[in-house]
């Protein structure tokens, strides 16, 4: 969203600067484009599209979390169509300094800041403003409704033609989720689900991962092979939903009944990605690689653990001391004909 945010203003930079040399250089408000003033106003947008960001994750995206769709691109865009004239009266009479030559607090600068308020060209600053904000907006709402990264990957046609590829997955399961349900009833369970996945999104998001398919009370995650074992973020992203669910118990608790938690496996190996679908298309992952996760997420209740990997996945991690490694042996999963070594891993 920063780089799209940053090629949209340079794209009305050059808008507005085509216009303004079409009639003849007229408006004196506007602000000519030399090379001072055009690394200034992209740092300036690279700035504000991070704090954009940051808004978006910290404060906004919880605020509508609840609202439809439209509401949430009309209310964005009213604020941050008033954060960003805000900013801009303040850029403004610093790029005006930088475009003269003169001291920011001449008294040419601020009647030119004056001049500008009024004039045609902070109305068209504004115009455009407004469609990049929409423009973002637009995106944005839907990029979150199909899932990280799916529209700009079809937009891009990254797999219209299906590719193999080396992918980690991480299956996960409420537990006691029937149990759950019976007692909540079906409108509150949902809710409750909803509230439950709203409290594991920050952790999936932090460390690189993508939320594959929510199967009922189960999230299916998946990393590219090289994103998810740097640093160990398959690794970090299990513990700290561990640790975001912990800390909404008291919430959970009070208004549910109930605190979830949940168990979980990962494995890694190659699988088929692309497109697939004539009257609704989705991004797919085929490869016995799930079906075996999907086994060694199950086993977790046998072994009275929350978290097995296999153990060509454990010997792909990075040492670390805050992680503690049990080789549990061969293990034959339900379903599997061949056996696998499974390890549990616990903090320490």
């Amino acid at each position: 969203m920063v780089l799209s945010r940053t090629l949209l203003g340079w794209l009305f930079l050059f808008i507005e600067q085509t216009a303004i040399l079409g009639v003849g250089a007229s408006q004196k408000e506007a602000i000519r484009i030399n090379f001072p003033v055009f690394i200034f106003a992209s740092v300036a947008v690279f700035l504000v599209g991070s704090f954009v960001g940051f808004l978006e994750i910290t404060l906004l995206n919880r605020l509508f979390t609840h609202k439809p769709f439209y509401k949430k691109v009309l209310f964005k865009l009213i604020f941050y169509l008033v954060l960003f004239s805000l900013i801009m009266m303040v850029l403004y009479p610093i790029a005006s300094s930088i475009e003269l030559r003169v001291p920011l607090f001449s008294s040419l600068i601020w009647q030119r800041y004056l001049d500008f308020l009024s004039s045609t060209v902070h109305f068209s600053t504004l115009v455009q403003l407004a469609a990049s904000l929409f423009i973002s907006l637009i995106y944005a709402e839907i990029s979150d409704n199909l899932g990280h990264g799916v529209l700009l990957n079809f937009i891009v046609g990254k797999y219209h033609r299906p590719k193999e590829e080396h992918r980690i997955f991480l299956f996960t399961d409420m537990k006691d989720s029937t149990s759950i349900a019976e007692k909540l009833g079906t409108k509150k369970y949902f809710f409750f689900l909803r509230d439950y996945y709203n409290s594991l999104e920050d952790a999936i998001i932090k460390y690189g991962g993508d939320v594959y398919q929510y199967i009922g009370d189960e999230i299916v995650i998946t990393w590219e092979y090289a994103t998810g074992i740097k640093k160990n973020n398959c690794l970090h992203t299990f513990f700290e939903m561990k640790s975001a669910l912990e800390a909404k118990s008291d919430f959970f608790l009070n208004t549910y009944g109930f605190a979830p938690q949940f168990k979980g496996g990962m494995h890694f190996g190659e699988v088929t990605t692309g497109e697939i679908g004539a009257l609704k298309k989705e991004i797919v992952f085929t490869g016995d690689i799930l079906n075996t996760t999907a086994r060694i997420q199950g086993a977790c209740k046998k072994y009275n653990t929350d978290f097995l990997v296999s153990y060509t996945m454990n010997k792909g991690f990075q040492m670390d001391n805050r992680f503690k490694f049990s080789e549990i042996g061969e293990v034959a999963l339900r379903g599997k004909e061949e056996t696998l070594t499974l390890v549990k891993v616990e903090l320490t």
